[in-house]
């Protein structure tokens, strides 16, 4: 059968509604990853990895196919669940499926913290229906509802799980698997679980995670692009003295230049961290004041209030607007925001997948993505040390696109092997929606969960026993573990329902209007930055953890605790022959050509490409090993617990991965080079050994109630990596004896 005859099939075996709601829409024809997703869904019993690029109808492509069965067999209970990382997706994918469902007689509801009770209340009264949600709110179902779960569930059919990229290796997507389990015992079966994706590295991978413990085969439909339609700019800006000392000064060329790409423009400008994305904001306003034009400028990302973010994604939903929304990562998934027409990105992704997210929110309906990325950097001085004159963010950056152009490379995802926050978490979650249990039922419960298989029984047990003394759990005089007296002041407390990180934030208001959350409260009469303005503070409440402010004009910076993320150490092999290959690269501006022309002539002239060990002068070394974060992570700790004490190396110092920094008084380079090879190969590389014994390595929610050696142990088997710190040194002895 040819792709025709395939397409026509699928198409015929739509309801009518889905088939009037492409009429309606003036669909030409169904797309590839819609009719090969549809067959997959209505000839087989598998799960499904659907994989192609954004805005490539992946929503589409299974939910036709679903709603046309649920259509011909209406369930009884909801039967769709639909999981999302975001409310923001939901809310956008929610007013979607009414417009697909609104001639069906299928109901879809959302459910998250903004949506209300009534509409809540009217869900619980009849559940048959898709239902929308994110994972703590169904994490929070499971504890308060698990007895009304059966009825709510009984006739569950597929679970979609939307921008697994963004859950896979982490944590939170671990958590959506374990409640998928939890629910799937409820309920007396497994339903069919759909994974939809843009950015999937190894679908093999994303397949064994998503169908684990389900006892079903997983399709593929993994839809590539055919050929790249973009248009891509890279530019490289140094900022001068007078600019760096005056942080209120909006005459910067970089930010005149971001100005400048995105006026008349729809745009999103992408930053890495909130506290840029507050900096650039509130530049841009500063800019268009100082031009006499009009504020066009929104912000979006995770701790402004949910109003100031939705006003953000409706003004870019709205296609006769020229506004710009500078944003966090908030804004990389798949909420459709209309037709954008460029994307600007502040410095360099930090992975392959996040530059394809971003670059594929432009582009949409026929026009060709377009991106350009904004490169500032401080001008240094002619006597800074080498490391300090590489232009290491744009060399990631070219890198990330290579890799891919070249390979169609993308990062595979990650599987932590001893999560012992999370396993805290769903012991704490299984105990409170259960009630009593014994340590055998509790450990039959909670082990069997998938992202718990590689965690002994007797890690388990060490586990629980800290947590019975530490009374986050209870054991009663029948030997069976109860909730215990801490233990409920975490779990009553709404944020325990997610696993990832927060902070106690204090609420900000400016009179009614909530405005977003910080940290850390200033005190009156202070000043500091969000929703890209300037606001004093007025009063501060510490008891009910609210500032009121007031705005004032002005430019300030504000931070908030965070991870800056790993980075693969495939990007840093391929910047390393970036630097070392002459290649100008077409997307590179006349100022980013010039910068990258000045260090590859950098390397050449310092060594760094032909040793990776360079004497800085005096006692002063630097090493750059090329290697991701996990492995210079290792590296750097090798250095310090096996090298440090034999050869006096002090004050080791490294950033991120590019690299690790040095002072060593009585030995040479070569000392340095021979010394560590021969350390490995006499000891080889013990990654327990590379953690101090008084270490307390404390870095998710959960890990305070986590006992010190199994802290320890997940810090060396998640944290640190061998294997390429070890062929790496080798590397660097042979390199260091042919120069």
């Amino acid at each position: 059968m040819n792709f025709k005859q395939k397409a026509e099939r699928v198409y015929n075996s739509f309801s009518p509604f889905i088939r009037d709601y492409i009429y309606r829409n003036q669909w030409d024809s169904i797309r590839e990853v819609q009719v090969e997703a549809a067959d997959a869904i209505f000839s087989t019993e598998n799960n499904l990895l659907i994989s192609s690029s954004t805005a490539s109808g992946k929503t589409e492509a299974a939910f036709f196919p679903i709603l046309s069965l649920m259509h011909s067999n209406p369930p009884s209970s909801v039967g769709v669940l639909y999981i999302a990382p975001l409310k923001a997706l939901i809310n956008d994918q929610f007013e979607r499926l009414n417009l697909l469902m609104e001639e069906s007689g299928i109901s879809v509801f959302h459910w998250h913290g903004d949506v209300s009770a009534s509409q809540k209340n009217k869900f619980l009264k009849n559940p048959a229906c898709v239902l929308q949600i994110t994972p703590e709110s169904l994490e929070s179902m499971l504890i308060k509802r698990k007895n009304d779960i059966p009825r709510l569930f009984s006739d569950l059919q597929f679970v979609i799980i939307d921008e697994i990229h963004t859950l896979m290796g982490f944590d939170r997507g671990s958590q959506v698997i374990c409640l998928i389990e939890r629910l799937s015992r409820l309920i007396g079966y497994s339903p069919r679980r759909i994974g939809l994706s843009a950015t999937v590295g190894n679908t093999r991978l994303a397949c064994e995670w998503l169908s684990k413990n389900t006892f079903r085969n997983c399709s593929v439909v993994n839809i590539k692009n055919s050929g790249i339609n973009w248009r891509l700019a890279l530019q490289h800006f140094f900022i001068s003295d007078t600019q760096s000392e005056n942080i209120n000064s909006a005459n910067d060329s970089g930010y005149e230049f971001v100005y400048n790409c995105t006026r008349n423009k729809k745009s999103l400008v992408f930053s890495n961290s909130r506290e840029e994305t507050e900096i650039v904001t509130a530049t841009l306003r500063q800019i268009a004041e100082r031009r006499n034009e009009n504020d066009i400028f929104y912000i979006h990302h995770g701790n402004l209030s949910s109003s100031l973010r939705e006003q953000a994604e409706s003004v870019m939903k709205d296609d006769s607007t020229h506004a710009v929304t500078c944003a966090t990562v908030t804004l990389e998934l798949g909420v459709d925001i209309g037709k954008l027409e460029r994307i600007v990105n502040i410095g360099s992704p930090n992975s392959v997948s996040s530059f394809l997210q971003r670059i594929g929110r432009s582009g949409r309906r026929g026009a060709p993505s377009e991106m350009v990325m904004v490169f500032r950097e401080e001008n240094p001085l002619p006597n800074a040390p080498v490391y300090q004159l590489i232009p290491w963010s744009l060399l990631q950056a070219i890198a990330i696109i290579q890799l891919y152009l070249e390979e169609r490379w993308l990062e595979p995802p990650f599987k932590k092997a001893q999560p012992f926050s999370l396993l805290y978490h769903q012991t704490m979650s299984v105990l409170a929606s259960s009630g009593e249990m014994s340590p055998a039922q509790l450990a039959q419960a909670v082990l069997s969960l998938a992202p718990f298989e590689n965690v002994s029984k007797e890690d388990y047990r060490e586990l629980l026993i800290h947590l019975i003394k530490t009374e986050q759990i209870q054991q009663t005089e029948e030997k069976g573990l109860i909730v215990g007296l801490k233990g409920e002041r975490v779990i009553n407390n709404f944020k325990f329902f997610a696993v990832f990180k927060d902070s106690e934030d204090f609420t900000v208001r400016h009179k009614s209007e909530e405005i977003g959350t910080i940290t850390t409260p200033p005190p009156a009469g202070d000043r500091f930055a969000l929703a890209g303005q300037v606001w004093e503070v007025e009063e501060v409440d510490l008891q009910r953890r609210l500032i009121y402010v007031n705005p004032v004009k002005g430019k300030m910076e504000i931070s908030w605790p965070g991870d800056a993320g790993e980075i693969h150490t495939k990007i840093l092999e391929r910047m390393r022959m970036v630097l070392k290959e002459d290649t100008i690269y077409p997307y590179l501006k006349p100022e980013a050509v010039k910068r990258l022309e000045n260090a590859r002539n950098l390397a050449r002239n310092t060594g760094i490409l032909k040793t990776g060990l360079v004497h800085l002068g005096g006692f002063n070394y630097c090493l750059f090993p090329w290697m991701g974060t996990r492995s210079v992570r290792s590296l750097k700790r090798f250095i310090q617990h096996k090298c440090a004490p034999a050869l006096g190396i002090t004050s080791i110092e490294y950033d991120n991965c590019y690299y690790i920094c040095f002072k060593m008084e009585r030995f040479s380079g070569q000392d340095f080079i021979e010394y560590l090879n021969s350390t490995i190969a006499r000891e080889g590389v013990t990654l327990s050994q590379l953690v101090g014994e008084n270490e307390f390595p404390l870095f998710e929610k959960y890990d305070e109630y986590i006992p010190k050696k199994l802290l320890q142990k997940a810090y060396y088997t998640d944290k640190l990596c061998s294997e390429e710190l070890i062929m790496r040194v080798k590397e660097l002895k042979k390199d260091f004896v042919r120069n």
